[in-house]
């Protein structure tokens, strides 16, 4: 915007006062990041979750860029055998698959610049640059052009100064520090990022990827049974988030704690609502059962198929056997080839490959629609499609 300028300040820790509220989320988010989960829920059940939720992620890093995907229109993607997508749905694909890229190699790799390339990379992949598109030309690349950022009072450096803040961050955020400054300096780097710049474009979706992947170093950890979403903190409420980042532009201490507090608070309310459906009895009460009674509702299953579907969400594993009484009379091959069916339209999968115990699917097929749904009237999503 016009007079924007910049303003240096040298990166640093800052301690919050210990009264402070801020002090306070710092000690109950170290309370979850070590609470032993322990969740009821089935791997394979959780892990569609997970996945559920990695979509999502991607969802609102995109629209807060101004991506007008719906959740709808992305979700559909996986219910067909489309290989030509639009400009929208590739660049939430993009970020898809460097949040697995995030999980796969973060915890074994320090946060650097060869790995910030990476993921810049993966972000722009196959995106036209500006301003047909959300690409990047040099895409891995700092910038090497000075660049202003749309309706922001802060001016980021010149172009020749980016690799010495950039530097300057990495040794900020790979500093051995006490583990209760871990989040502190997750939220400070994600501003510092911003701050800088670094890249011609896509630096928003690379800063809330930075921001995961930090979140899973610091032993938030997706793998041991929780969900992290931290785009959600940043996508609720864009301009509150906009508003934060502008307090912090100047460096004040003050402002500096705002943004701090601001994530930190969104963080913990996240973490806390997504870690009930780590819960069986809640997942299987407000979510799934309601999903197999929409979804027969809205004709996307049978009656039957509902029945098949009840019986596997009550005992989260079944066999053949816990099915029998449903098909009174019937020979054992007709019960097998009602199940093979419902594999087939991946709503079972295998317990395990070539067994015969199954569990519930929906990460991939029409129950998708139903399992958003009630995420959605339960307060799981960050964003709506009617917002």
């Amino acid at each position: 915007m016009s007079g924007a300028r910049f303003n240096h300040f040298d990166l640093k820790l800052i301690e919050p006062s210990f009264g402070s509220k801020l002090t306070d989320l710092i000690i109950d988010l170290d309370h979850l990041r070590k609470k032993k989960l322990g969740g009821s829920t089935h791997p394979l059940v959780f892990f569609q979750l997970k996945h559920i939720f990695h979509k999502l992620e991607s969802i609102g890093s995109a629209r807060i860029e101004g991506n007008n995907t719906t959740i709808a229109e992305y979700m559909e993607t996986n219910l067909t055998d489309k290989k030509q997508f639009s400009e929208g749905i590739k660049e939430i694909r993009n970020i898809e698959k460097s949040m697995a890229f995030v999980e796969e190699n973060i915890v074994n790799y320090p946060i650097n610049r060869a790995i910030i390339s990476e993921m810049h990379k993966m972000i722009v992949d196959d995106l036209l640059p500006p301003p047909h598109g959300e690409g990047d030309i040099t895409p891995g690349q700092y910038r090497q052009v000075n660049l202003e950022i749309s309706k922001s009072s802060h001016k980021p450096p010149e172009w020749l100064k980016v690799n010495d803040y950039m530097d300057e961050l990495f040794d900020f955020i790979n500093k051995e520090d006490s583990p209760k400054y871990d989040l502190i300096k997750t939220a400070m780097a994600h501003h510092r990022f911003v701050w800088v710049h670094p890249f011609r474009n896509g630096n928003g979706r690379t800063v809330r990827l930075f921001t995961y992947a930090m979140l899973v170093k610091a032993g938030f950890n997706v793998n041991v049974g929780r969900i992290i979403n931290p785009t959600a903190v940043f996508c609720s409420n864009r301009n509150d988030y906009y508003r934060f980042l502008s307090d912090a532009d100047n460096g004040t201490e003050s402002g500096l704690l705002s943004w701090i507090e601001y994530v930190l608070k969104g963080l913990k309310e996240e973490i806390e609502k997504i870690d009930k459906l780590s819960d069986y009895d809640y997942l299987r009460k407000e979510i799934l059962m309601p999903s197999i009674s929409l979804s027969l509702e809205k004709k996307y299953i049978t009656d039957l198929e509902a029945k098949i579907l009840k019986r596997a969400v009550e005992h989260q594993v079944i066999s053949a056997s816990d099915v029998k009484s449903i098909f009174p009379g019937k020979a054992d091959s007709e019960v097998s080839r009602q199940i093979r069916k419902l594999i087939d339209q991946k709503m079972l999968t295998q317990e395990k490959e070539g067994g015969r115990k199954y569990v519930l699917r929906f990460d991939n097929s029409y129950l998708l629609r139903s399992i958003i749904q009630l995420l959605g009237d339960k307060g799981f999503l960050p964003l709506r499609d009617d917002e």
